[in-house]
């Protein structure tokens, strides 16, 4: 039993970061601006001034108050709820994945001063780079960039038929 539930907890952990990092890459200049523009010093200041364990604390809340949009997400969809289901997802994903961004930039040397954090960010980062390395990842890179070159090719087009018209 144990060995044919290997393929499927592998696929169902790659499916995890895989979402996680695709949302990643709308959430990260998302939290960039918000850092840039949005002026909150006494809040950062007072998140940068706290200890190892109370950073982990707040870091830790939107994790734990944001990680169940996905299985909430998936009920919607299977109970025909689709619409509802993405939305549910992109919003609550984009949230977390900002909040989790600012915070971990905040606070990230003191949260690496707890070695079972440090321990596990390490891994986080290798099961990542896997992804990251495999066939699958490197195909889905090439198939979105194609789409986006083709989509700011359609919008230069679109700019000029409509200049000319």
């Amino acid at each position: 039993m144990k060995r044919s539930l290997k393929p499927v907890t592998y696929a169902l952990a790659a499916l995890y970061f895989l979402a996680d990092a695709a949302f990643m890459a709308i959430a990260k200049p998302i939290s960039d601006w918000i850092a840039r523009h949005v002026v909150l010093r006494r809040l950062r200041a007072w998140i940068r001034s706290l200890r190892p364990y109370p950073s982990l604390a707040l870091f830790s809340i939107p994790v734990i108050m944001l990680e169940p949009v996905k299985p909430v997400a998936a009920y919607l969809a299977a109970t025909g709820r689709i619409v509802s289901s993405v939305v549910t997802l992109i919003v609550g994903e984009l949230l977390k994945l900002v909040l989790v961004e600012r915070l971990f930039s905040l606070t990230r040397d003191k949260l690496m001063k707890i070695p079972t954090f440090a321990w596990a960010y390490t891994k986080f980062r290798e099961a990542k780079t896997w992804l990251k390395n495999t066939e699958a990842w490197q195909a889905i890179r090439a198939i979105s960039k194609a789409a986006h070159q083709y989509l700011t090719e359609m919008k230069k087009s679109a700019a000029v038929a409509f200049r000319q018209s």
